[in-house]
């Protein structure tokens, strides 16, 4: 099995916030190369590194907006978030939790600091990603996986190495939590200092890797501090981790969409035209109502 090289190791840009309770890193698709295509089927990274939120009796968040057209991923590392979507979807996302919610057709949601939490402060950090639909199922009916840390399955590592969440596809046996429409490979990847372990996804996926917390080095060479995004090569299959510390990082690899991408803001379809569609459709109510 041949080796996936690293095409670049990209540092954190500066933040900036989605609404008031995000500040986000962003990853895709404006760094580097990394434009929608490049890590199809992901099509935006928003990185919230942990930041301290101090106590306040108006929870933070994003008010009610739409999206059609793809599926957003929300991943609790720090904090808690309440959702709510049109389609009945919601609930609160808890540290270790994950929110899938298939936009699809069309749906209005928001998301909000969770009123605990908003009330107590505290370390927030959250991953949010965008990942893209075929043609053929943008239009299907929207849908909502709210996966608790609990019914995620585990791949534990050897002489207490630490474990690895399977929260899409498939790790070394272990099949994930989450459905989804194309091949995507979601790993939490949580190791102890010194532990080594390995990834293998095929040769013409598009992977990455980002590091939550801790340093890695990778394929016995390039060492990854925190915050940081690793972007690989499609020119091999397999690539080693050693934890230099103990270490939290979040691997992505998936068979990559091969149609055109027309984005405005958050409708992600595949021709201009069904972009003003989208338009016209949440101007005319089509896409449910959410109280904000």
């Amino acid at each position: 099995m041949t080796t996936k090289k690293i095409e670049v190791v990209i540092p954190p840009r500066e933040p900036h916030f989605v609404g008031d309770g995000f500040r986000v890193h962003n990853f895709i698709p404006s760094a580097y190369r990394l434009d929608m295509q490049r890590m199809s089927p992901f099509i935006m990274l928003d990185y919230n590194s942990k930041f301290y939120f101090p106590p306040t009796d108006t929870p933070r968040g994003v008010g009610v907006h739409p999206h059609r057209g793809f599926e957003t991923v929300t991943i609790a590392y720090k904090g808690k978030v309440a959702h709510h979507d049109s389609s009945g979807g919601g609930g609160i996302i808890g540290e270790g939790d994950v929110q899938w919610m298939t936009a699809a057709s069309g749906v209005l949601h928001k998301e909000y600091h969770e009123e605990n939490f908003s009330k107590q402060g505290g370390d927030f950090q959250m991953v949010q990603l965008w990942v893209n639909l075929p043609a053929k199922d943008k239009m299907s009916k929207p849908k909502y996986q709210a996966i608790e840390n609990k019914n995620i399955n585990r791949f534990i590592l050897e002489n207490k190495g630490g474990e690895i969440e399977v929260i899409a596809g498939e790790h070394k046996g272990i099949n994930g939590a989450a459905s989804t429409f194309t091949p995507v490979n979601m790993l939490n990847a949580k190791l102890n200092k010194g532990a080594k372990t390995d990834f293998s996804f095929p040769e013409n996926h598009n992977s990455a890797l980002l590091v939550i917390e801790g340093s890695i080095r990778v394929n016995e060479v390039e060492q990854v501090p925190t915050d940081h995004f690793v972007l690989f090569e499609n020119d091999g299959e397999s690539f080693t981790i050693e934890a230099l510390e103990n270490t939290v990082f979040l691997v992505l690899s998936g068979e990559p969409i091969q149609e055109p991408i027309a984005a405005q803001g958050p409708f992600v379809m595949n021709t201009k035209a069904e972009i003003i569609q989208a338009i016209n459709d949440f101007n005319m109510g089509k896409f449910g109502f959410l109280e904000d």
